[in-house]
């Protein structure tokens, strides 16, 4: 008895079912009121096609209540009215209503699918299985593709619904598909939620979508082959991690052969290929990392020369390291009458008296190098720090303790003067700190008349006049 009651109960649910079915995808070829709705049809297709949404709705709500299948060969009312209330969508503002929209528009896409798969609505020429399948294909992808664009769905959810569109049309797929799966399928795999045989798959069937049209589809082929390319870009942050070195090779070997000789595209496709996960061992790489060798050196020593002859600081520098000082300073002299850059200039005259005075010991001349630096460089506290060292040093042998505590207050002007610069403040005033004991005392200046703040001569080379701090 039990299992009469539940063959009648499954019967009873497929009738309901079938029923349900077929009030959905009724038509107005066999309506009473097939002028009216064929009307309402016409009415709101041109109103659709001029954005008058609210003339739209109106009579699209009375050709869907009236004949949801159309003619029943066409899935107009039901793609329509999905374009109608997405329209609603993103002009509400209202949650509730924004909910309520997307169930709408979700069982207009499965009312749509329903009535191929009962093959209710019978398009012209479909006569087989497959025909229905890629109608609802087709169905599928409009879905996925408003799930992506306007209803803002779960990626994971988005997918699932591509999967099925590429499952039931294949090849055949509309190619507006291309930049939102590869949108996603990056996201996911970069957020660690798709695996990379998963996003390998994708990729592969988008290629082979993307190759069979360019070479089958004579109408649209340039636009999926369009399409594909913009798609294949978005995976350019991944592809390294996706793809291995023999995926690039042939790419970037075609890349070499185009232009063997020429040094920039070598160090390009050199570059692209580590990049790209090859290792030093490929023996294309390897070739190419000899070649790059035998050309760099070459390079690099002209260059090398050139640039020396051209840069007679750079010599001076390399003599100076190897304490050939006499050398250095010629070519620093030189580097100067070359330069035209009184900051460069500048530099060049400290160097030469660093050199003179640390080296030869010639203060005299090494101050007048100092002088000149500080003169083409305003505010440059370097050179007065290297004039404060020099008078420090000299001051012992600057006359008797008087005039050598002299000198100090000199070295010590300097010093203040290079605190200025706020580079060089800290070690200035560091310096100027250390000989603070060493300035003049005031039973000298007493015994020699001189006050505090008076004005003094320093003896010797130094001839500096100092105000005397005791």
């Amino acid at each position: 008895m039990l299992h009469y009651i539940k063959k009648f109960t499954f019967l009873t649910l497929g009738l309901l079912i079938a029923q349900g079915i077929t009030a959905q995808c009724e038509n107005w070829m066999d309506s009473p009121d097939k002028d009216e709705l064929e009307n309402a049809h016409s009415i709101y297709r041109a109103a659709l096609k001029s954005e008058d949404y609210k003339l739209a709705t109106e009579y699209w709500e009375k050709a869907y209540a009236g004949a949801p299948a159309a003619d029943g060969k066409r899935d107009y009312h039901y793609l329509d009215g999905v374009k109608i209330y997405i329209h609603k969508l993103k002009t509400t503002t209202d949650e509730e209503e924004k909910k309520a929209i997307v169930n709408k528009v979700n069982k207009l896409y499965d009312q749509a699918i329903a009535c191929y798969e009962s093959k209710s609505i019978k398009p012209t020429g479909c006569k087989d299985d497959a025909c229905y399948s890629q109608r609802i294909g087709y169905v599928q992808n409009r879905r996925a593709y408003d799930m992506f664009y306007s209803l803002n769905s779960p990626y994971s959810k988005n997918l699932e619904v591509y999967n099925d569109a590429l499952a039931r049309a294949g090849n055949d797929l509309e190619y507006t598909f291309f930049d939102p799966v590869a949108a996603m399928v990056v996201y996911q795999f970069q957020k660690g939620k798709m695996d990379k045989p998963t996003t390998l798959e994708y990729f592969s069937k988008m290629e082979e979508v993307a190759a069979y049209n360019l070479e089958n589809n004579s109408k649209y082929g340039e636009y999926y082959d369009q399409a594909w390319k913009a798609a294949k870009a978005k995976f350019a942050p991944i592809e390294t991690d996706l793809f291995d070195c023999d995926y690039f090779k042939p790419q970037l070997e075609e890349m070499y052969e185009a232009d063997p000789d020429d040094s920039d595209n070598l160090k390009t496709v050199i570059a692209l290929l580590k990049k790209r996960n090859c290792p030093d061992s490929d023996p294309f790489l390897a070739k190419l990392n000899a070649k790059w060798k035998t050309y760099a050196n070459s390079v690099n020593a002209s260059r090398q020369a050139e640039f020396e002859a051209n840069n007679p600081s750079i010599l001076a520098n390399k003599a100076y390291k190897a304490g050939n000082y006499d050398e250095a300073i010629s070519r620093y002299r030189e580097a100067i009458s070359k330069e035209g850059d009184n900051m460069k200039k500048a530099e060049y005259h400290f160097y030469l008296a660093s050199i003179l005075f640390r080296k030869k010991k010639s203060y005299n001349d090494a101050r007048v190098e100092a002088r000149t630096a500080a003169q083409l460089r305003p505010g440059w506290g370097k050179p007065m720090m290297l004039i404060g060292d020099m008078y420090a040093t000299g001051a012992r042998n600057c006359g008797d303790s008087w005039n050598q505590r002299l000198a100090i207050l000199a070295a010590i002007d300097k010093y203040n003067a290079a605190a200025s610069d706020s580079e060089f403040a800290s070690e200035a005033r560091g310096k100027a700190s250390k000989y603070a004991n060493s300035k003049p005392t005031q039973d000298e200046g007493f015994m020699r008349g001189v006050k505090n703040g008076d004005s003094a001569k320093v003896g010797c080379w130094i001839g500096e006049t100092v105000t005397v701090r005791y």
